[in-house]
């Protein structure tokens, strides 16, 4: 008795019954003590000692003695416990699933199309295809000939859950403050800045980037390293170049919250420049300087040392951006735009 009750003692609510558990109930039924209070020794409802008694229960001496075995109902339980849960439609529908093989190797194919486009045309009853989320577990569990390396998007998705961190450093005024006409591009003077590092040590020099965000003027300037007073030396020199104009063509300098961009909220106080800190970890924010970026990583790989390479060679990465004909500015270069605003500039001067 002991050791039965040592036995319940263990058991995890919500659980089903096991052959130990069976057995009690038929030492009990044959003790004639209760459903109740049966139920009550191993801790499930009356209603589950009362199916499971009707499960087990099997007919004895020609049919004249009916008697619950537990054996029998643990047969029962197996039994029924082999149509539980979902089954898989992968040998059901192979018929699709080569279809959507053959497309994909042969015409480049995304899962996603396969599994849309061939009931969009009629080929497939939507009953014969399963769904495109059905196909990535497929491609998971090793059932097609399609893996994971086949499907180079996947690969670069990050399914890792993304955590906002609460402190957020604020070095000046949000991007969120920046007006919504600065969106549209259709004013010229809103710049985005940034860094590229080329081999990280110390006594590498880096590259200070700056992008219009109308004509896509793109400036590069070379600086000994990434601290914020190098950065704020190199926007002391653009301001001589510029001199008197500099208003009207810094109007507003979007960055990030690196610390190497610190101090750039100082050239407030020496200027009309209003400097905007787009939020943390957020590239879109100044998506345009970015962009320029990955076309300095056609000539310059990453961790590359940018001391590799001379001021002549970084001139003609410039110079190769601002004269590379663009379809957004229908067709018309950087510089071709840049220097239209520029003569107009001086001219109202």
């Amino acid at each position: 008795m002991d050791s039965l009750h040592s036995i319940m003692d263990k058991r995890k609510k919500g659980t089903h019954l096991s052959l130990e558990e069976r057995v009690i109930i038929q030492t009990r039924l044959k003790d004639h003590c209760s459903l109740r209070s049966i139920a009550r020794e191993i801790g499930y409802s009356p209603s589950t000692i009362h199916y499971e008694v009707k499960r087990g229960t099997v007919k004895l001496y020609h049919g004249k003695i009916k008697r619950y075995k537990a054996q029998q109902g643990q047969n029962v339980y197996q039994s029924h416990r082999q149509y539980c849960g979902r089954k898989s439609d992968f040998l059901k529908k192979h018929k699709f699933i080569d279809y959507v093989q053959q497309h994909f190797f042969e015409d480049g194919w995304s899962l996603d199309a396969c599994s849309n486009r061939c009931t969009a045309l009629g080929e497939f009853a939507s009953s014969d295809v399963v769904c495109t989320k059905t196909l990535y577990n497929y491609v998971d569990q090793g059932l097609l000939s399609i893996h994971n390396y086949d499907l180079p998007e996947k690969l670069k998705r990050n399914t890792k859950r993304q955590c906002v961190r609460q402190n957020k450093k604020k070095l000046g005024r949000s991007i969120e403050e920046r007006p919504e006409e600065i969106n549209k591009r259709n004013e010229f003077g809103h710049w985005e800045c940034d860094l590229v590092l080329g081999h990280k040590t110390k006594d590498d020099e880096v590259l200070l980037t700056l992008s219009e965000r109308m004509s896509r003027e793109f400036l590069i300037i070379r600086i000994p390293d990434k601290t914020s007073a190098s950065v704020m030396q190199a926007f002391k020199e653009l301001q001589r170049q510029y001199s008197e104009h500099w208003n009207d063509i810094f109007k507003t300098i979007t960055t990030d919250n690196g610390s190497e961009f610190a101090d750039l909220s100082k050239l407030e106080d020496a200027s009309n420049t209003l400097i905007y800190y787009a939020h943390p970890y957020t590239f879109c924010d100044k998506g345009t300087v970015e962009r320029h970026n990955g076309l300095i990583r056609r000539f310059i790989p990453k961790g590359e040392a940018i001391d590799d390479y001379s001021l002549q060679y970084i001139i003609d990465i410039e110079t190769w951006c601002n004269s590379l004909p663009r379809k957004i500015l229908a067709y018309h270069t950087p510089d071709e735009i840049f220097e239209k605003e520029l003569d107009r500039i001086y001219q109202t001067a």
